[in-house]
């Protein structure tokens, strides 16, 4: 299902950067719907979105090396407009006459740029400003192509380039990365006043349009949905409620891989939102499946096909036929190769943890969402700031925070040392002030002195981190009072654990959970 039907938007094409993502973001904030694609994507796809215009993405490769990677050359020919970033204007460059070379060395920080011609990439932006540089190769000569040099920097004499009659732009610097402070404004100028995209993606137009191809997507068919009871499966229940009312049956998988309250608070939120809600105690068959894997790949590949399998024999029992899932973005971007070469981070439990054949036909409303995005449609749908506010709670559960293997054993341990932070964390009022917090066992022990004796326990980690979509994030300035509360708290509560540790690592270049 096309969560943007009949939505303009300016295609991503990706050639692996880093920044990528933020890219998107910042085209979001700017209420301008956007799509990352591979970079080879076909000329009849491309057309398919209805893009006003394209961005190329940065990359780590070099246009020189054989085999690098490069787009169809009909995507120039389609008379849209084309921004190349970095790589992206290497890209325009060398496969439009002009010549690209390595740099004496390799560019990478802050640098001053200088707008030397007028141009509507850079309308109303300051003649001077810093921008963010990386790069290893950078454009020498343009060769009579109909491009001009239209900003420069001390280093790289072709840091901007423009040819307006054709609509193509190239910029050697990041404008999508917070280093560039213009940046936001000038992929506005790109996609405002060079492609003339007017639509506004908003959540509220969003809203109706997803409700209507939700209906178109189902049919007079029912729907079974995964309600965990965080935010992302409590806005695609509404959401998918209010497509199809009665049709939609929820069901809470109670996998034993749950946290303290979890079941209490889905019954609770059912109630609220007036959904029907069924509990498919599943715990066994779960932990007997993980029993002895310590991969963090196997875990989620073997719990996302535990769970197809549960919602097969629910939909079952009330002849559902399609699968409505809280898959968003990061979850798509993270765990499939949708972005060209860029890496694949992990696989999350209803994405990269599928199987390739299933009864159910996927329905997937947030596909193409950030968490951000999610809160504000929950709240165009008068979805109570409580619920939106829950932390985010993956798929997979407490499996991917006790590392190494899952036992009963090792699953207690855990959730009460997670309940005892999350407690203290809703009692000093931080619980809300932070984007996500949980607790990790670690699969090591440690030497300890309790009661005078010797202790060798486990040790839990600490995690708490400040962002705004998990795209990145960094950790959170918890008062060290607090930190010690916590850890005296689950030393001398939870048998079997003498050491706490806090988790002082940002994203990049970890990632929020450990598994």
């Amino acid at each position: 299902m096309s969560v943007a039907s009949g939505q303009s938007s300016v295609l991503i094409l990706d050639f692996g950067s880093q920044y990528t993502q933020l890219i998107a973001r910042r085209l979001r904030e700017l209420e301008v719907y956007c799509e990352i694609l591979p970079f080879d994507t076909s000329v009849e796809r491309i057309l398919s979105r209805r893009p006003k215009g394209l961005i190329l993405s940065g990359g780590p490769d070099s246009v020189h090396r054989q085999g690098s990677p490069r787009p169809d050359p009909a995507v120039f020919g389609l008379g849209l407009p084309v921004l190349g970033i970095c790589y992206g204007m290497q890209l325009l460059t060398t496969l439009h006459g002009g010549r690209v070379a390595p740099a004496r060395r390799r560019e990478y920080g802050f640098a001053r740029l200088r707008v030397t011609a007028g141009n509507p990439l850079f309308e109303g932006l300051p003649k001077t400003m810093q921008v963010w540089m990386s790069h290893g190769d950078s454009a020498k000569g343009l060769g009579g192509n109909g491009f001009k040099v239209v900003a420069k920097t001390d280093t790289a004499p072709l840091a901007a380039i423009a040819d307006a009659s054709r609509g193509f732009y190239g910029v050697q610097f990041h404008p999508e990365v917070a280093h560039t402070p213009e940046g936001a404004r000038l992929l506005e100028n790109f996609a405002r006043r060079i492609c003339r995209l007017s639509q506004r993606w908003t959540m509220a137009s969003f809203l109706e349009r997803s409700v209507a191809e939700i209906r178109r997507s189902v049919g007079g068919g029912k729907v079974v949905l995964a309600l965990s009871g965080g935010v992302d499966s409590s806005v695609a229940a509404a959401l998918v409620h209010r497509a199809v009312g009665s049709r939609l049956h929820c069901v809470f998988v109670d996998t034993g891989l749950l946290r303290e309250g979890d079941l209490e608070r889905v019954r609770v939120l059912a109630k609220t939102l007036g959904l029907s809600l069924k509990v498919a105690r599943a715990s066994g068959t779960f932990l007997k499946r993980l029993a002895c894997v310590k991969d963090p790949e196997r875990k989620r590949k073997i719990i996302g096909r535990a769970f197809i399998e549960v919602f097969e024999a629910e939909a079952r029992k009330t002849r559902a036929d399609s699968l409505a899932q809280g898959t968003l973005y990061p979850d798509v971007i993270e765990s499939v190769s949708v972005k060209g070469p860029s890496a694949v981070i992990k696989s999350h439990h209803n994405v990269g943890g599928l199987p390739k054949r299933m009864r159910l036909r996927l329905v997937e409303p947030l596909r193409m969402c950030f968490k951000d995005e999610v809160r504000s449609l929950g709240r165009a749908m008068g979805i109570s700031e409580e619920i939106l506010g829950a932390h985010p709670f993956p798929g997979p559960g407490l499996a991917i925070r006790v590392l190494g293997a899952v036992t009963a054993e090792r699953l207690a341990v855990l959730r009460r040392a997670d309940a005892i932070m999350r407690c203290e964390l809703r009692a000093s009022g931080w619980q809300a002030k932070a984007w996500q917090a949980f607790a990790v066992l670690l699969p090591v022990k440690s030497v300890g002195v309790m009661g005078d004796e010797r202790t060798y326990e486990n040790t839990v980690a600490l995690r708490c981190v400040d962002s705004v979509d998990g795209m990145t994030a960094d950790w959170t300035r918890l008062p060290y009072d607090l930190l010690q509360k916590m850890s005296s708290r689950i030393i001398s509560e939870v048998k079997g654990v003498n050491r706490v540790v806090y988790d002082i690592s940002s994203k990049p270049p970890a990632t929020i959970e450990w598994e």
